[in-house]
């Protein structure tokens, strides 16, 4: 079973201050015990020249790039817009293939006030159902993630209630260029049970998340309370934390998705503080690989 990683605790140095290069990030993540890189969209490559030069650096790392977490926002009342999202997907899509990925993420978008459960279902499965031919020319395997929200969005994720995403779910066309990327901290942040999320789309799981997560100086109810005010970005109390730490079982993950015969990548996702960053991927690494080794996911 495959171990990536994904650089949440370094995105804003390479996202927004540039002070970290995505060569830099490269070179630190190849000190871990991990068999390939996540990429987000936010520092990638963006020409084809310098998406082929990223991939023959990491793979010369040993470190293939396993997927594109990208984020569009298909909830759009403007058409034009919505067009724009879907384009943009696209060349997301033809850029994981250049990068060697075999993933590329997909969501809904933005839980807007100005559109309904049904329209933002529809307006989301039509466009997914748009990319997935996109994707197999590509050879790409778009992945749903049932999610909380991008770092750059204002307002959570349209079907983060498991009730819209397994609708969501339903209305795209099966295929195997479309699966889903499971989160089981997300389904926590939700105020559900990520337990039952996963028995809910077991079989439709090709990748994963590995994420713990923990509220410090508040609760889920103050979460949502938070997030139901338009804002930029994660509620402050909500932290990403060292896998196994959290709030999630990861027994209990681990052996319903060997028992469904999972054998995707599994992508570290942890870390607030870049200053301890590094330790705290090690750390999530090792409890990963050990987690993995008993649960027959190798």
């Amino acid at each position: 079973m495959p171990l990536a990683v994904f650089p949440k605790c370094f995105l804003s140095q390479l996202c927004d201050d540039k002070t970290m290069t995505v060569r830099e990030w490269i070179d630190m993540a190849a000190t871990l015990d991990i068999d390939g890189l996540e990429f987000y969209w936010g520092f990638t490559p963006r020409s084809d020249d310098e998406a082929r030069e990223a991939r023959r650096y990491a793979e010369a790392k040993n470190l293939p790039i396993s997927m594109m977490c990208y984020s569009p926002d298909f909830i759009q009342s403007d058409p034009a817009r919505y067009r724009e999202e879907i384009e943009q997907e696209k060349r997301a899509i033809e850029i994981s293939a250049i990068l060697g990925c075999r993933y590329c993420r997909v969501l809904s978008g933005q839980r807007k006030p100005d559109i309904g459960r049904d329209k933002g279902v529809a307006l989301a499965a039509d466009a997914i159902a748009e990319l997935i031919p996109h994707a197999e020319r590509h050879g790409i395997t778009l992945v749903l993630e049932n999610h909380y929200k991008d770092g750059a969005w204002i307002f959570p994720e349209f079907a983060q209630k498991m009730d819209i995403f397994l609708q969501l779910l339903s209305a795209i066309p099966e295929s195997p260029f479309f699966g889903v990327n499971y989160d089981p901290s997300n389904t926590l942040i939700a105020g559900e049970d990520p337990i039952a999320m996963l028995h809910a789309v077991k079989h439709r799981v090709v990748t994963m998340h590995a994420s713990d997560r923990y509220l410090e100086g508040g609760t889920l109810d103050d979460l949502s309370r938070l997030e139901a005010h338009p804002r930029t970005g994660y509620a402050s109390i909500l932290k990403h934390g060292v896998i196994g730490q959290g709030l999630n079982d990861y027994d209990a993950i681990f052996s319903i998705l060997a028992k469904a015969g999972f054998d995707g990548w599994i992508s570290i996702e942890d870390g607030q503080d870049p200053d301890c960053g590094m330790e705290h991927l090690r750390l999530s690494a090792e409890f990963l690989r050990a987690k993995m080794k008993e649960h027959g996911l190798r």
